[in-house]
């Protein structure tokens, strides 16, 4: 890999670290203000623009890992697994499941990407 190719692999990860913690900080726009599980199963739109930036999530891992495959960021499969569940298995989305991932795991994600993004 040429040196010129390599910066432009760099540059395009970090956008899509950009487009990943950007994805995050809407989730947190998009969440009731009251944090609980039963506003966020009432709110439609809200999870409707949740699960969007899940996707966006999703497709930004997949395309940092096709070019570089050794992606240091915690549970890359799922977040990939979790994308093609809303895309294509949109009626086996589960609130429970979002929900989950919204509280255990979107902040460690973020996490790390700012992490990624500093170094």
């Amino acid at each position: 890999m040429t040196g010129l190719n390599s910066k432009y692999i760099e540059n395009e990860i970090n956008t899509w670290l950009e487009d990943i913690n950007q994805a995050i900080e809407e989730i947190k726009l998009f969440l009731p203000e009251k944090r609980n599980y039963l506003e966020f199963e009432k709110d439609l739109k809200g999870k409707r623009a949740i699960e969007r930036s899940l996707e966006i999530i999703g497709e930004a891992v997949s395309r940092i890992l096709k070019a570089k495959a050794d992606f240091p960021v915690t549970n890359v499969k799922k977040i990939v697994d979790t994308r093609n569940i809303i895309s294509y298995g949109y009626d086996s989305v589960s609130d429970a499941v979002v929900w989950g991932i919204i509280v255990r795991d979107l902040d460690k994600l973020q996490a790390e990407v700012k992490n990624l993004l500093n170094e």
